[in-house]
């Protein structure tokens, strides 16, 4: 196969890496507007042919499409390539803004192109496990899902900034989590968010943005979702997931990299190194997440999280960034359309 690979920054080079190693991409075929992370992984990957623009690569003939720039290019980039029909693959979000991604939804339904959003969480070993114990009923009605993402530092001001804000851009990952693992829809939000007072204004107070905050989500069933994330824990990248049911409870995550230092007298467990990065928690996520497109690209497999998927928990984020601005609760059928 040839996959064509727009935007090269930290998630796109990790993504151009990951591409190359699987054996079914004959050819990668590359693209960003700075030349020196272009140059940087054609030296890197043999795989790896360069163009000078999205257009280019869109003309080129590839398989598939993974788009991984910057947000504010997703709808338009989205919308170029599945409407020349090639298969895409998106990272979340969808767009920009609500109102963008609801654009390309309808202009894209019904076109049969298939599209992939992004959520690696979905292709974790531990996450599937933790759905599949949801699914054969083992651990009875499930009452409460605890989701977890602390990121150790923040990204870059100027990322940020653009980012849509912790809800839209960090808590997604786990309000998708909470979705898929339950099977169940989000009916309602309550959502607060704190300022650390040292963090300088541009990074957040600025742009009405929040360093930490949690969410708790009333599921269609009854059942409650708990979500928890900030930008500052400094042990290291933290994800987790704990579903309880009335007869079992099951965690995913808790493994010797957990970024936790335990107080019990004579525990030891987890020995550590905590994870530092998203990209070493979630490598074989990640790599079953591409893998997957591919077969998608190929006609083998139905996307396993379509633009309609990926619009609920797009909706979740809109109702909690809300929530938390105005301090109440948030119904989801409020904001979605």
């Amino acid at each position: 196969m040839r996959i064509g690979l727009i935007g090269l920054g930290r998630i796109g080079a990790f993504h151009a890496d990951t591409l190359a190693a699987l054996d079914r991409v004959d050819e990668l075929v590359v693209t960003d507007p700075v030349a020196a992370a272009v140059d940087a992984v054609t030296a890197r990957l043999p795989k790896a042919t360069a163009v000078d623009s999205p257009e280019a690569l869109l003309d080129a003939g590839v398989d598939g499409v993974v788009i991984a720039a910057a947000t504010g290019a997703h709808a338009e980039l989205l919308l170029a390539s599945a409407g020349r029909g090639i298969p895409t693959f998106c990272e979340k979000p969808i767009a920009g803004s609500a109102d963008e991604a609801v654009t390309v939804r309808d202009r894209l339904a019904g076109s049969g192109v298939p599209v992939q959003i992004g959520y690696p969480r979905r292709f974790d070993p531990a996450f599937v496990a933790a759905r599949d114990a949801v699914r054969t009923g083992e651990l009875g009605r499930v009452h409460t899902v605890r989701s977890t993402t602390l990121d150790p530092a923040p990204p870059p001001a100027g990322y940020l900034a653009g980012s849509g804000g912790i809800f839209r851009d960090c808590s997604v990952h786990d309000f998708d989590a909470v979705r898929w693992v339950t099977g169940q829809e989000a009916v309602e939000v309550y959502a607060v968010g704190a300022v650390d007072p040292d963090a300088p204004a541009e990074m957040y107070a600025d742009h009405g943005d929040w360093t930490t905050v949690s969410v708790l989500i009333t599921l269609a069933d009854g059942s409650l979702g708990v979500v928890s994330n900030t930008r500052t824990n400094a042990r290291g990248y933290d994800v987790r997931l704990e579903v309880h049911g009335v007869l079992d409870a099951v965690a995913a995550g808790l493994d010797e990299g957990l970024p936790l230092r335990p107080t019990q007298p004579g525990v030891t467990w987890p020995a550590g190194p905590p994870h530092s990065f998203f990209m070493d928690r979630l490598t074989a996520a990640f790599r079953a997440e591409l893998a997957t497109f591919c077969a998608v690209a190929a006609g083998e497999v139905a996307s396993p999280c379509t633009i309609e998927d990926a619009m609920g928990t797009a909706w979740i984020a809109e109702a909690a960034t809300l929530s938390a601005r105005e301090k109440r609760p948030v119904r989801i059928d409020a904001v979605a359309r």
